[in-house]
């Protein structure tokens, strides 16, 4: 028979004082965020529901649904991703699979990962005197949805060159070795076996799109239409900035319709985070290794 010695009896409490740290900085984290969560709910449940998601503003936006914000938030995210998404993952592409170790891919990488860094009030300000004053001409969707755009693609291409390199150079060896050329091994074994990495990337840049106000506030989001964009070329308005804009009226706009803005922001911000979830799990199941 085997007994504990002291040695054994010291390390089995250590592990169970270290659990219950770890437990502890756990629910410091997750307790604050279901609180947040339960005291928004509560305080926009009496606007909650189909016609304040269905309908538009009215009565300055004292009454009435949030329909445009939710349309033109849509968007302009769609946009920035359909946008965006084929530059960020061909350039990483190019970046982990092509280029060779030299002083202008390193150059190029240091790049990526100080833009991605940049605060986006700045990339409010590249929008403004891109696509507002010279692409574009005038604040509109189209001008909106690139800014959102340009400050994704640096993580973009960051995420995806991760993803990339974490496929076994051995998979690569096998594909050259039966003569495969390099882009049939990266077309058909190392981006689908990247690809749940380079999705949720992709899909939680659509998260901070959504939340973000800086950037589309001087490049085409308005705080009240009482219509919906008819082109890309109209302004619109968006969850973000219309959130922004009843919260600094003085108290004019009824907290609950404040609050209930709040919960359809988070509420899409949320779906889309378990989207990504779903389809990491999907991707994982199909790799190989």
């Amino acid at each position: 028979m085997f007994t504990e010695t002291d040695f054994v009896r010291r390390k089995l409490r250590t592990e169970r004082a270290m659990k219950i740290v770890f437990g502890m900085m756990a629910s410091a984290m997750v307790i604050p965020l279901l609180s947040i969560l339960v005291y928004l709910v509560v305080q926009a449940w009496p606007v909650l529901g189909w016609e304040f998601i269905s309908t538009f503003p009215r009565n300055n936006l004292k009454a009435g649904g949030i329909l445009p914000a939710i349309v033109g938030t849509l968007c302009m995210v769609g946009i920035s991703l359909v946008v965006a998404t084929p530059i960020g993952v061909f350039a990483a592409v190019y970046l982990n699979e092509y280029a060779g170790d030299n002083w202008f891919t390193r150059a190029v990488n240091l790049a990526v990962v100080n833009l991605a860094g940049v605060p986006s009030i700045v990339h409010a300000l590249f929008g403004v005197g891109v696509f507002v004053n010279f692409l574009v001409g005038k604040p509109c969707l189209l001008a909106a949805s690139l800014t959102l755009g340009i400050m994704t693609l640096p993580v973009i291409i960051a995420s995806t060159k991760q993803a990339l390199a974490a496929v076994p150079m051995a998979f690569r060896e096998a594909c050259w070795n039966v003569g495969a050329s390099r882009w049939q091994t990266v077309r058909t074994i190392v981006l689908p076996n990247s690809m749940s990495g380079i999705l949720t990337g992709i899909i939680l840049e659509v998260c901070r799109a959504a939340g973000e106000t800086a950037p589309i506030l001087f490049t085409g989001a308005v705080l009240y239409r009482q219509f919906l964009p008819q082109s890309v070329f109209d302004q619109s308005m968006a969850l973000s900035y219309h959130l922004y804009g009843i919260s600094t009226q003085g108290g004019q706009v009824p907290l609950s319709i404040q609050y209930g803005t709040a919960v359809v922001l988070l509420g899409l911000v949320l779906s889309v985070n378990l989207t990504a979830i779903v389809l990491r799990v999907y991707f994982r199941s199909r790799k190989k290794w």
